[in-house]
């Protein structure tokens, strides 16, 4: 039994409704406060279901139309920006777990963190893009940030018991993408379709595309490096298309600890939840006789060059992994819309980190401005591709 009141920010996306789906099955948790985006229908019923004190909705027109669905409901519902903010800083929660996705995580991560709350992080992109500024204030304020991405829930695990012990390197598993083993002529033809299509996981469409051309997996070394305080150099990626190596870590002598389990991210999202505990929930049983191989290979990084462009972007410092961030976000989103093709989003990336002054990352406004100029920068050079 856990006794915690959990914020949960982005509720109504794949990792928010797996979240709830944990808290639901896991005696003793409550849902605190829940924020979303414009999903009202979802948020509706999560609010039925689960009762939270308040609720935010970035969307102020989709907030209205809450307000009036609910009627006399006692949970207080916020609009905008600033309801979300409010929501990451509520006193009532223990836990703050951010599923937001993209760049507009990060200031409700340093809300949560400025009310004095222990996060469990699925937004990568608040390390990607200002990590040093996130790990500072959680450090100083002597709080937790507990790892949700599957693949750095699995370091976290095998580093548990281990923290006197050497760490020579961390080994990311990514699964390949749906592309795996193909070369850049046969990446010219597919399709968004093709790329949402991927062999092992349900995620949502931007995280499903950046699997695909292994710029999740160059987030996750980026958030590695700040989660675990490991140097670049000291994080290698494998593909691994089972998907059942979550990730490894390899000591000083030689040993390494992986962590196991089906692919089901309710897993990771449980550990953080009951974290320190272990506590049965609804995540997937490991069924070992129907494992028929278990087999890992180098990641192809000229067929897929984003996981070089966010180890550049990381080296370049400051700024620049804000804009990496922030001109992915954009090629993604211009890709899904078929303005580009699927090769031109490691072009496009490419041509704004080229084009852009490494400013040094001073505060949350530094971050927020290079973020700006990514993406007007990146609509601009959309027309240089075409």
């Amino acid at each position: 039994m856990v006794n915690k009141s959990i914020t949960v920010l982005g509720s109504t996306g794949s990792l928010g409704t797996q979240t709830l789906d944990v808290i639901a099955h896991t005696q003793g948790a409550k849902v605190a406060a829940l924020a979303a985006r414009r999903d009202i229908g979802t948020l509706e019923g999560q609010i039925k279901a689960f009762k939270p004190d308040i609720a935010a909705v970035e969307d102020e027109a989709s907030a209205l139309e809450l307000k009036r669905r609910l009627g006399a409901a006692r949970t207080e519902i916020l609009s905008g920006r600033e309801g979300v903010l409010a929501v990451s800083g509520y006193a009532g929660a223990d836990l703050v777990v951010n599923c937001l996705v993209g760049a507009a995580g990060l200031e409700p991560t340093l809300a949560a963190l400025d009310a004095g709350h222990d996060i469990a992080l699925a937004n990568k992109e608040s390390l990607v893009t200002a990590g040093e500024l996130v790990m500072a204030k959680a450090r100083g304020k002597g709080l937790r940030i507990l790892p949700v991405d599957g693949e750095h829930s699995a370091v976290f695990q095998c580093l548990c018991g281990n923290e006197n012990n050497e760490v020579r390197r961390i080994i990311l598993t990514a699964s390949g993408g749906p592309f795996r083993g193909y070369g850049k002529e046969r990446l010219e033809k597919v399709t968004a379709a093709d790329a949402l299509n991927h062999p092992v996981w349900n995620m949502g469409k931007r995280i499903t595309i950046d699997s695909a051309t292994l710029m999740n997996k160059g987030f996750e070394v980026i958030e590695a490096v700040w989660m675990f305080g490991i140097p670049l150099e000291n994080v290698d990626v494998l593909v691994h298309p089972q998907g059942i190596v979550h990730s490894m870590v390899e000591f000083a002598d030689s040993a390494v600890m992986a962590q196991l389990s089906a692919p089901d991210m309710r897993l990771p999202i449980q550990y953080a939840i009951n974290y320190p505990k272990r506590l049965a929930g609804p995540a997937k049983k490991l069924d070992f006789a129907m494992l028929k191989e278990l087999s890992f290979e180098a990641p192809d990084e000229d067929a897929f060059p984003c996981l070089r462009l966010a180890r550049e972007a990381f080296r370049a410092g400051g700024t620049a992994p804000a804009v990496l961030n922030a001109v992915d976000e954009e090629a993604v989103r211009f890709f899904l819309e078929g303005r580009i093709s699927f090769t031109n989003i490691p072009k496009l990336i490419e041509n704004v980190l080229m084009a852009y002054t490494v400013k040094n990352v001073k505060s949350v406004d530094i971050v927020l401005e290079a973020d700006r100029w990514a993406r007007e920068y990146a609509a601009r050079g959309l027309e240089l591709l075409n």
